[in-house]
């Protein structure tokens, strides 16, 4: 398949904390999650999780294209987290963690996996999009909004409040995402269809999903109009346009576009 990518930093001199990478027949976003006062557990930051668990994982999806994708990715957190293991505090609840996109496509078959709040969207043939995106996270925190609304930013009860919601991460009846603790990545969300059914494909971070989801500039079928005929980029800079039309602080956003899917990759010819 063909992959065109375009991952954006929320703003000049910030690191961006989003991940984006391709291998022949697989693409995976990673939207790198932190809390303040991270530094003070582990050293490495959100951008280096990131990276390394998108890295760990294309080279999984690589080496190993026949096994199960949360499988998968329970590997890449095992390694991930054994990286820094010895230098750092994995296990506070304030340690570095990430949401996870996957579309691979082998034997006819396209296959997805959703982790946290990041979206894959599959163009199908002659129907609605289908949007894959995990809305355990958002649920569970708009139940905490009137307690932390009641107690006041700032104040000793709203960051009790704000500790308890942070509590339902990685538990059940709670939200999922890569951390610590591979047992995450059964919990993701995951399907297949045959590739004959999709025109393409579309991973998107939170901060490139926000054009739907928060701002409601478009719908899916819209956005996957936009990609196919200027690419990644154009829907990134109208979200950046309604982040500052808004006044809203700006999120890292990263969006992997999916084409040609099930084509064979042409091998060049020989040098003349």
């Amino acid at each position: 398949m063909r992959v065109a990518m375009v991952s954006a930093v929320a703003r000049a001199g910030r690191v961006n904390e989003d991940f984006a990478g391709a291998v022949p027949m697989a693409a995976v976003v990673v939207d790198g999650a932190g809390i303040p006062g991270a530094g003070s557990v582990c050293r490495h930051g959100v951008a280096w999780y990131a990276t390394r668990l998108g890295g760990s994982l294309l080279s999984l999806l690589a080496l190993m294209p026949d096994s199960d994708l949360p499988a998968l990715l329970a590997e890449a957190i095992v390694r991930v987290t054994d990286d820094h293991r010895d230098t750092c505090d994995i296990a506070s609840r304030i340690s570095p963690s990430a949401t996870v996109a996957v579309l691979r496509v082998s034997a006819g078959r396209a296959d997805y996996l959703v982790l946290g709040d990041s979206t894959v969207v599959l163009d199908r043939v002659g129907s609605a999009p289908l949007v894959v995106n995990d809305p355990r996270e958002v649920v569970v925190s708009r139940s905490y909004l009137p307690a932390l609304a009641a107690a006041g930013q700032g104040t000793e009860e709203y960051q009790r409040v704000l500790d308890e919601l942070r509590g339902n991460r990685n538990e059940p009846g709670g939200f999922w995402v890569a951390k610590d603790d591979p047992r995450a990545a059964y919990e993701a969300l995951t399907g297949s269809c045959p590739v004959a059914e999709l025109d393409s494909a579309a991973l998107l971070s939170n901060g490139a999903g926000r054009i739907v989801d928060d701002f409601r500039l478009a719908g899916w079928p819209e956005v996957l109009a936009v990609l196919a005929a200027s690419g990644p980029a154009a829907v990134i800079d109208r979200v950046r346009a309604a982040e500052a039309d808004r006044g809203v602080t700006a999120d890292d956003a990263t969006i992997a576009h999916c084409t040609e899917l099930g084509r064979p990759v042409r091998s060049p010819g020989p040098a003349r």
